[in-house]
């Protein structure tokens, strides 16, 4: 699979039984969705967070955070732990969804950042 960090515009709908991602646009083009292949939910690595690096006092910490400093770094770990993204490995193609005449097609899976409400294509199989 080849990673990207694409940003896509996302409409979502019901795709067999499921709401979902249900279209989206990449790169100029409409990808519509056959199929959900899997769905998950991730945190963020918090321990690489410049919160987390902050608390621990390492050397590659932001300048000024010079190791712990209260509840202030604690509460920056938190909101990091909190961070989540929801992703969805989805079966898309840009032609009809019967399989007639289908034009090119592949598998996709797309990022939901709660944090900053956005869409993004991180990976693709055709």
């Amino acid at each position: 699979m080849r990673r990207y960090d694409d940003p896509v515009e996302v409409r979502r709908g019901w795709v067999t039984g499921v709401e979902a991602p249900e279209q989206f646009l990449w790169r100029g083009r409409l990808w519509k969705v056959r199929a959900v292949v899997a769905h998950w939910v991730e945190t963020t690595p918090w321990w690489q967070s410049s919160g987390a690096r902050a608390v621990i006092g390492s050397e590659d910490s932001p300048s000024g955070a010079g190791g712990p400093s209260g509840a202030g770094a604690s509460s920056a770990v938190a909101g990091d732990l909190l961070v989540e993204r929801e992703l969805w490995r989805v079966e898309a193609g840009r032609g009809p969804a019967s399989g007639e005449a289908a034009d090119g097609g592949g598998v996709f899976d797309l990022s939901f950042d709660w944090g900053d409400g956005r869409w993004q294509l991180v990976g693709c199989a055709d």
